[in-house]
């Protein structure tokens, strides 16, 4: 074959590697994982060390929640490029997703590598804000008896203070949760609140609330949140929250016929949540006719919905 026939097959593989590549990078942003996986392989094929792909592969593979075969793909990359803290970040984050799936003594021989991991991630980036969420959760959860330490968390979490205040604020919030201290804990997500006012920010000081059992001052930050955010799924959150801790019913059952009327895919929670949260608010007035009413709604549009069936018993004894 003569040298420019070779140069077209080498150009022609190069090209198709190429397009293999950018289809997988747009089947991945559409959220359509079989079909980026597929597309990241084929370019394997042709380009079999190519690192970006075996990093969608390995994203991919951790939002399978397959860990096994996510360690596959990132092992070799901190091998090869062991100065990427974001390689090192997915690795030792995988590590401890994989940790928490065996039996303790096994997990036990895995803390050292995450930490390893991790620690080195934020040594390399030293404005890498995942990797210090990922360690503050790391400290704070591990028994003290194996290395966990609160005062290694709450480090992390300065350091986020540092550079991404409404992030560490959030973290100081967590921290003070988990070591039940809810004074500290509101303090901090309130603050990040007044720094940020993100959704997010709401939704922690929200579930603070509900978590404490303080509803009413759930369902104000939630009112005050859905006004800001022109969110439909807040109309849900207060509903829940109304019928969870018989408060406010008469609001609750205003933001839940609001979330069924407005409901569309992106609101996260079915609709035949909205009827069962109904049925609830109206068995705590004493309002059997209505409660069945919704209750035997959202029966009918999920017939083995076994919350609904325990509370249609509830409500028949009423």
């Amino acid at each position: 074959m003569r040298p420019i026939t070779y140069f077209i097959f080498f150009i022609s593989g190069l090209l198709y590697a190429q397009e293999s590549f950018t289809t997988g990078e747009v089947f991945y942003e559409q959220e359509r994982y079989d079909e980026a996986r597929q597309a990241f392989l084929d370019h394997l094929t042709q380009d079999p060390d190519h690192q970006k792909s075996r990093e969608y592969l390995g994203d991919i593979a951790c939002l399978d929640k397959d860990w096994d075969t996510a360690l596959k793909y990132y092992e070799p990359l901190v091998e090869e490029t062991p100065g990427s803290a974001n390689y090192h970040f997915k690795y030792g984050g995988t590590l401890g997703m994989k940790a928490l799936e065996v039996n303790k003594m096994r997990a036990l021989g895995y803390i050292s590598s995450i930490k390893y991991h991790l620690r080195r991630a934020a040594e390399l980036d030293p404005r890498h804000v995942e990797v210090r969420w990922a360690l503050v959760e790391f400290y704070i959860q591990l028994p003290g008896i194996i290395g966990g330490s609160e005062k290694t968390a709450i480090k992390y979490a300065d350091q986020l203070l540092e550079f991404s205040p409404v992030d560490g604020h959030l973290c100081h919030g967590y921290i003070a949760e988990y070591s039940d201290r809810p004074k500290d804990a509101e303090y901090h997500y309130k603050k990040a609140i007044s720094v940020g006012g993100s959704e997010l920010t709401y939704d922690k000081l929200i579930n603070f609330y509900e978590n404490n059992d303080r509803p009413e001052a759930a369902i104000e930050k939630a009112g005050e949140s859905k006004r800001i955010h022109k969110r439909n799924r807040l109309n849900y959150q207060i509903g829940k929250i109304a019928a969870q801790y018989n408060v406010n019913s008469e609001l609750g059952i205003e933001c839940l016929k609001s979330y069924i009327a407005n409901h569309s895919a992106k609101d996260g929670v079915p609709v035949d949540w909205a009827y069962f949260r109904l049925a609830q608010i109206y068995k705590n007035l004493g309002d059997k006719g209505q409660a069945l009413q919704w209750i035997d709604k959202a029966l009918a549009d999920r017939p083995d919905f076994e919350e609904a069936m325990k509370e249609k018993q509830i409500i028949l004894s009423l």
